[in-house]
């Protein structure tokens, strides 16, 4: 019995590390006070976003950190947790979280992982602030693209200006 049940805590642990391995950021949250129809909107908004949200025991997430090198994470491994792993985008679960928290005060930020960097509350809102990664896209392409439209914009205007000048000159011949 006691094989069976240390072997079942090893695949937690080793299902715990895939999922840090694989996730472009992690929220840690307490969930302590929120009703089950709370937290079923807030799986539901995680699961319309990709993210991965699981309810794991401290003792697991902690030899899985570990073994990660996220030992220092670990220090925020206290009380009933929560875990948001971001899998496809990396504000996602930061934004949901941020964005529930504020109508759910139940729902206490303590952490997160962006790229395997350990941030705090503050940073994890931070995160949350972020446009979503086809904005940032969409920006940065906008800001590459704004040189060559300005390079054709004084082009035109200098075209623009020699019709002009060449009209002027050509209404002064005929009143001549």
């Amino acid at each position: 019995m006691k094989e069976a049940t240390l072997q079942a805590k090893s695949q937690v642990v080793e299902e715990i590390k895939e999922k840090i391995s694989n996730s472009q950021s992690i929220v840690l949250v307490d969930y302590r006070g929120l009703n089950v129809e709370q937290l079923t909107k807030l799986r539901s908004e995680y699961r319309k976003a990709g993210v991965d949200y699981k309810v794991y025991k401290n003792s697991m997430m902690r030899f899985a950190f570990k073994d990660s090198g996220l030992e220092g994470f670990n220090e925020y491994l206290k009380g009933p947790n929560a875990i948001a792993f971001g899998i496809d985008d990396p504000v996602a679960a930061a934004k949901i979280t941020a964005e529930f928290a504020k109508d759910n005060d139940k729902l206490e930020i303590k952490a997160g992982i962006v790229d395997g960097k350990i941030i705090d509350v503050a940073g994890v809102k931070d995160l949350a602030e972020l446009p979503p990664r086809e904005v940032l896209i969409a920006q940065a392409l906008g800001g590459l693209n704004a040189p060559i439209q300005g390079f054709a914009n004084v082009l035109q205007g200098t075209i623009r200006g020699l019709a002009i000048v060449l009209n002027q000159i050509a209404e002064k011949q005929q009143t001549a």
